[in-house]
């Protein structure tokens, strides 16, 4: 795949409107009753019940996402060596989850030959942190050098950029460090990617670096075509996506936080509650503040998705 072509994901974002993301992937997977409570987390379900993942994908393509992420976010080699699998084997799983969204995207199409757009496939590429599971995607403290992130993040990168995705999509990225590596990694992609950063309050990502000065390692980035925030608390989404564009007038802008409540890495629990029609209005308040794609992270579900895609339509772009 080429820039130079015309690729799905660059032809989405010069389309008039916002183009509609799914929600959290293991918040549905745990709605149909899924366990991922391991450090693989949805990841887990490529290698138990990968069919699990194309009811997931096509729950939240029947909602009207236009684009759903595979569940390879907290996939890696060293997360699949704990289950004793192969390097080999380990990339034929993170492939396999690019093939069960294209398979959930195929059904969708096949039962509904009215749509005009041909939903989008993200491969979804977690920070260094996801692979860790302990919660440090959301502080970036990893106390590992430049060169360690490095390679952990290049085996996968060439692996998805050889895969059908139409665009990679980093997320969740807490510190300055890592972004640093993903930017120089991205450069040499053939596929066109997104980054994503997880936020501590409306000016700071994860690490406490100024949202400001993460979005300008992306200006006139060859292969990045959109930066945003997701996995941070709605509240803070108008104010982050009002810095981004003032740093990147003239590139995408996204947003798909979760749904406001938290969660308790110690007990693995999440506490408040912010309802599908709380999450719909307040996004159309981040189309309005300048984001191209909406959507959601953890606990949005369907149900949110479903709100956001009624309220989108009626509201006025």
């Amino acid at each position: 795949m080429s820039l130079e072509t015309e690729n799905a994901f660059a032809v989405a974002l010069v389309r008039p409107g916002p183009v509609l993301l799914d929600g959290g992937l293991a918040t549905q997977l745990e709605a149909q009753g899924c366990d991922i409570g391991n450090a693989l987390w949805s990841a887990s379900m490529l290698t138990t019940n990968p069919e699990a993942i194309v009811d997931a994908s096509r729950a939240y393509l029947d909602a009207g996402a236009e684009c759903i992420a595979t569940a390879s976010y907290q996939a890696s080699r060293e997360g699949f060596s704990i289950l004793g699998l192969s390097t080999a084997e380990a990339d034929r799983f993170m492939l396999l989850s690019v093939e069960l969204a294209t398979r959930a995207r195929d059904e969708f199409l096949r039962d509904n030959p009215e749509k005009k757009n041909v939903p989008l496939i993200a491969a979804s590429i977690g920070p260094f942190g996801a692979m860790l599971h302990d919660g440090s995607e959301y502080t970036g403290d990893y106390d590992v050098s430049a060169a360690q992130l490095r390679a952990f993040h290049a085996e996968r990168l060439r692996l998805f950029d050889d895969s059908d995705a139409d665009v990679l999509a980093f997320e969740t990225i807490p510190s300055l460090m890592e972004a640093r590596v993903i930017a120089e990694l991205l450069r040499s992609c053939a596929t066109p990617s997104w980054v994503s950063f997880s936020c501590r309050d409306e000016r700071r990502i994860s690490d406490g670096t100024a949202i400001e000065e993460a979005a300008i390692l992306f200006q006139d980035h060859p292969t990045v075509l959109a930066v945003g925030v997701n996995c941070t608390p709605p509240q803070f989404v108008p104010e982050l996506i009002g810095r981004f564009r003032k740093v990147l007038p003239d590139i995408a802008i996204l947003a798909y936080p979760n749904s406001g409540e938290t969660y308790d890495v110690t007990t693995n629990s999440w506490s408040g509650t912010v309802s599908p029609v709380d999450c719909a209005s307040a996004a159309t308040d981040w189309v309005s503040a300048g984001a191209k794609l909406v959507g959601g992270c953890c606990r949005m579900g369907p149900e949110h998705i479903r709100a956001i895609a009624r309220e989108l339509r009626e509201y006025k772009i």
